[in-house]
């Protein structure tokens, strides 16, 4: 039996399938009577729960996310990007990743209190905190409760160095902040573009700001000195593959610095949203996208092993990665992410940079050592942290917040997951484990 899809102005689910803890799952069908062309549930309205989290930061323990530590001031996203791979995480609310997870949001409204605690607790590590792992911190909610901006504030006022990826124009807000931060390589930005195609976006991403505004977002943080890239991701075939070169171009020109790429993954509860959407959207390349999609995934829609999650394996995979490449190259925009693939990627000079050029720590090493802040510890398999390692850091990967084990998470399918624990469950409410998939 085939669910009935509706298309809600604003809305990128088109179905709102039961979560995979459910014993009970239920939903509407067509039963012939063929209702009239505006018959149909009204529209969902955005509902926001306020909650006071036990903890804020997550830890993350994936090889292929270019973070240690993140948080995430919300669960749920009112963008509504059908493609985020954050959507199944609110099976553990006993919510739906489809219509649920872009109207059913839950707001940390203790998120600074909690994360000032965390960093003056004894021991703490001074490494870059990534807001957006998960969800964005600047998603239209935010504009009223200014949960994200707050943690922003602790973070400024302890000169602590953070990391963060958006589609929100609403990051322009907090400019006063960044800023400064800024100046001392305290902050790296990245920016998802997806499309530059205005009515495509507004399908797949409904409620984010559209590509062109994303653009002018990239050139006003370039202009107030914030390092800034491009987040583009995720990659689906057929839908926005053919504009890998125009969207690198056109955030090169606007001021970002370095890019990234992940290809669509769909976990979990995502496989059947993201079909659907397929089916009401693009009826004509629904089959098409899914079969390549598993070309690239060894013959699933979703591989979750760490190493070819983010980028895919086989010959799709690899012309992809190579067309990111050869542009970038072309135009002069660092490459971020991913292990030995992306080594000889452009630097200031010219010739290639090697892996070991690139920072491996999240940038700590030029973005902290740069303000002058103590040395930061890193893994034990990376080395020490050292000032060879912080000239290093900045060169050619716009900033020096870069990584080689993997693109920064981001919002709306942009990398992994924000890690275990700290996810914030509500007192009283179902628990939330942080590694979704």
């Amino acid at each position: 039996m085939q669910p009935v899809r509706f298309v809600h102005k604003g809305r990128g689910a088109v179905t709102n399938p039961a979560g995979r803890h459910e014993r009970v799952a239920r939903e509407a069908f067509d039963d012939g009577w063929s209702p009239a062309e505006d018959d149909g549930p009204a529209a969902p309205a955005t509902v926001v729960t306020r909650e006071r989290a036990r903890s804020i930061v997550a830890r993350n323990a994936s090889p292929d996310v270019g973070f240690d530590v993140s948080i995430n001031p919300y669960r749920g996203c009112e963008h509504g990007c059908v493609y985020c791979y954050a959507r199944p995480g609110h099976a553990y609310l006993g919510l739906s990743a489809g219509l649920d997870f872009e109207t059913r949001l839950f707001a940390k409204v203790n998120a600074a209190e909690l994360l000032e605690a965390e960093i003056l607790r004894p021991g703490w590590r001074r490494e870059p905190i990534a807001i957006g792992g998960v969800t964005d911190g600047w998603q239209p909610v935010e504009r009223e409760l200014r949960i994200t901006r707050a943690c922003v504030e602790v973070l400024a006022r302890h000169r602590h160095p953070l990391s963060f990826v958006t589609k929100s124009s609403l990051v322009e807000r907090d400019l006063d902040l960044l800023a400064p931060m800024a100046r001392d390589g305290l902050v790296h930005a990245m920016v998802t573009i997806t499309t530059l195609d205005a009515a495509l976006a507004r399908r797949l991403e409904p409620r984010a700001p559209a590509p062109r505004r994303r653009l002018e977002t990239i050139r006003r943080l370039a202009a107030a000195g914030v390092p800034v890239g491009v987040s583009l991701a995720p990659i689906i075939p057929f839908v926005n593959e053919p504009e890998i070169e125009t969207v690198l171009e056109a955030a090169r020109e606007a001021g970002a610095s370095v890019a990234n790429h992940v290809v669509l993954r769909l976990p979990w509860e995502l496989r059947e949203v993201f079909a659907d959407w397929l089916a009401e959207h693009v009826p004509d390349r629904a089959q098409r996208v899914l079969a390549r999609l598993r070309d690239m995934r060894g013959g699933r829609e979703n591989d979750p092993r760490f190493g070819s999650r983010m980028r895919g394996e086989g010959p799709w995979a690899d012309m992809i990665r190579m067309r990111v490449q050869a542009r970038a190259r072309r135009i002069g925009l660092a490459l971020r992410g991913g292990p030995v693939h992306e080594a000889d990627v452009p630097r200031e000079g010219g010739g290639p940079v090697h892996e070991t050029d690139l920072p491996r720590d999240g940038g700590v090493a030029g973005a902290v050592g740069a303000a002058g802040a103590p040395d930061t510890p890193r893994r034990a398999r990376t080395g020490p942290a050292s000032a060879d390692g912080a000239r290093r850091a900045g060169r050619g990967v716009g900033g020096g917040m870069g990584s080689t084990r993997g693109g920064f998470g981001g919002t709306g399918g942009t990398g992994g997951t924000g890690g275990t624990g700290g996810t914030g469950a509500a007192e009283p409410g179902p628990p939330v484990q942080g590694t979704l998939f």
